[in-house]
């Protein structure tokens, strides 16, 4: 058995079992993975001062409707109930290296001689200390699969489930997808409570819901709160962001627990909270049933994710941007390259098309098209709707499953193109003859920037040396003659669309002069 306590560990930026740390204005953020339990005393508050109560008038009353149908008492009651029984405490262990500490006294001749190797080894420490991690789960089917963070069991030598019935299992590890920080495990059990699926599509901000979990190693905890926001991205916690923020109540511990809504239905699990004090601050974030789900079955059937690909580099709309393109707003996805021989190619995607809707669904931003396209299953052929200079097109795409090595696939995602920038003080080179040499740029056309005037408007914007423009408003650059005859045709309040290659991305950059 395990101690069901651990102690918290903070690695950067992903937090494999741990914490994830930022930087927000001053103070230090942390986006705490609630796999771990501990946290810091948040700063005393202000007492609170008394103040004149508004009366409420008839103006101010709330609308009689709005009283109709409300939660009671017996339904908290009946959801919590249903939800502690399917939620499970996880304890894991693995074996972690530790740095030695070796003294220089064992080294001597006369120390050795004096006290033999078998005080040496039974005075230094040992090489190998085991680490205890511990989090929630959620029993997804009644043979015993169990649904949870992929952090909270990542690497563990030996996973352990201990059931609301005070039961202990050993558990088997059937997959985990560290991009949606999703994994499953079994143990071997009938007849287990299952928590029913909710569609985490149709939730709504305002709506009530309860968290599930075990913080701080205090099992079967329930909180209450609302949806706060849906569609959260760009966290930087996992590659697939669409995280459902809630003001439940959520701790270190909590990780991989319930978010269920009043109807009973496991729409999310509990993943990880912004914090400056490691504990509560009223903003945790869950990953949707929906996505959970899809990785889920996957993991089950194939043992790995297979999710689908399309094959394009894209990048965030701008305000510029979208004025460039004739976008009405800064909605969908800027298709800043195509790869050869992709779903994307075959359907006649092109370099400046601007996606904007999905299989039926309307695209956010980039992260949201990029987790849509991922949960589509291979071979099924969807409608792509795109904005092209300034008009919709529609578009049949047949998705293709995604290539191990994506990074070599599709390269890098882009930068999104921000700012404000004029090409003076911009110097550029031609592209070296030598294109095998391991420090060479990959594009194929186009002129090297060189050297990037310091506080000039591209050097503000982020142009950097190294980068490689292939086109200047549209026009192809495939010399540095061609660079300098467009830059001369440039009015002094014009504004510029580059297109160009930073590394393995292919990324679009408007820029403004001043």
């Amino acid at each position: 058995m395990f101690p069901w306590t651990s102690r918290p560990r903070t690695i950067e930026m992903y937090l494999g079992r741990g914490l994830l740390v930022g930087l927000l204005v001053l103070t230090p953020v942390l986006f705490w993975h609630c796999s771990q339990s501990g946290s810091g005393d948040a700063p005393a508050s202000d007492p609170p001062r008394a103040v004149a109560a508004t009366p409420i008038t008839a103006a101010t009353t709330m609308p009689a409707t709005a009283a109709v149908g409300l939660p009671t008492n017996e339904t908290f009651i009946a959801v919590s109930k249903t939800a502690r029984d399917s939620v499970v405490n996880i304890a894991s262990a693995r074996k972690v290296a530790q740095s030695q500490f070796h003294s220089p006294f064992f080294d001597d001749p006369f120390f050795r001689r004096f006290f033999g190797e078998e005080f040496e080894r039974r005075f230094e420490p040992p090489k190998e200390r085991k680490e205890q991690g511990l989090g929630s789960g959620v029993i997804v089917s009644p043979d015993g699969y169990i649904v949870t963070n992929n952090h909270v069991i990542e690497q563990a030598e030996e996973i352990r489930v201990l059931l609301a019935d005070k039961r202990s299992f050993k558990a088997k590890l059937i997959g985990t997808d560290p991009k949606t920080d999703v994994a499953v495990v079994k143990i071997e059990a009938v007849n287990l409570p299952v928590l029913p699926w909710g569609d985490s599509g149709q939730l709504q901000v305002g709506e009530m819901v309860l968290a599930v979990g075990n913080p701080f190693g205090l099992n079967q905890t329930v909180t209450m709160g609302i949806i706060s926001a849906v569609g959260r991205a760009n966290m930087g916690i996992v590659d697939y962001e669409d995280f459902i923020q809630t003001d439940a109540a959520i701790n270190p511990g909590n990780s991989g627990g319930a978010l269920v809504n009043l109807k009973g239905e496991l729409i999310g699990i509990n993943t990880a909270i912004f914090t400056r004090s490691g504990g509560y601050m009223g903003i945790g974030f869950a990953i949707p049933s929906n996505m959970v789900k899809g990785v889920m079955t996957s993991l089950i059937k194939h043992g790995k994710v297979v999710r689908g690909w399309l094959g394009v580099s894209i990048q965030e709309m701008t305000q510029d941007l979208a004025k460039e393109f004739g976008a009405p707003d800064t909605r969908g996805a800027l298709v800043a390259d195509v790869l050869e021989d992709s779903p994307a190619a075959k359907a006649k995607l092109e370099r400046g098309d601007i996606v904007v809707s999905f299989n039926g669904t309307s695209v956010n931003d980039p992260a949201h098209l990029r987790s849509l396209v991922a949960e589509t299953p291979p071979g099924t052929t969807v409608m792509v709707t795109v904005l092209r200079n300034k008009e919709k097109k529609e578009l049949k795409v047949t998705i293709a499953e995604q290539p191990k090595d994506l990074a070599r696939a599709s390269g890098r995602e882009p930068d999104s193109g921000r700012g404000e920038h004029a090409l003076a003080g911009v110097t550029v080179e031609p592209l070296p003859q030598d294109r095998g040499r391991g420090d060479a740029p990959r594009a194929k056309s186009g002129v090297v920037v060189k050297d990037v005037e310091a506080d000039s408007p591209a050097e503000r914007a982020g142009l950097r040396p190294g980068d490689v423009i292939r086109e200047i408003n549209r026009k192809p650059v495939r010399s540095v003659q061609d660079f300098d005859r467009l830059v001369s045709q440039l009015q002094p309040k014009s504004t510029v669309l580059l297109l160009l290659t930073r590394g393995t991305a292919t990324i679009f950059l408007s820029v403004s002069p001043g």
